[in-house]
């Protein structure tokens, strides 16, 4: 049984840090492309970033630069550092496992919601 499961998340005054952490199960974690993203409130959900096995990283444009993606291969996890964070920030931050970047089909984590606000 694959299971994904994320961690990290909560209310953080604008400015502040937080980092996630999405721990996986069921899968050979090597093989697959490991990814964050999120969804705020009334919008689509959106791809954060991503990485490969190799270490290959895609961000998305807006918010490289603030946000940090890592993978521990043999502890089965990946990470998100999410730095000087805005109340646009605020959404539930998913984790996501598929087997190539071509891939659309994997498995999704539950959610952890982020909240940013004085």
């Amino acid at each position: 049984q694959v299971q994904l499961v994320e961690s990290g998340g909560g209310l953080v005054q604008p400015g502040g840090s937080l980092r996630l952490s999405c721990a996986a199960s069921g899968i050979t974690f090597i093989n697959y492309v490991m990814g964050w993203y999120r969804r705020a409130p009334g919008k689509q959900r959106e791809l954060v970033a991503q990485i490969t096995s190799g270490g290959t990283i895609t961000y998305a444009g807006s918010l490289m630069g603030r946000f940090f993606i890592s993978r521990d291969n043999t502890e089965k996890e990946e990470y998100l550092q999410m730095n000087t964070l805005t109340p646009e920030d605020t959404a539930v931050y998913y984790c996501k496992a598929r087997p190539s970047l071509i891939s659309d089909y994997g498995y999704w984590g539950q959610g952890t919601q982020v909240t940013v606000s004085s």
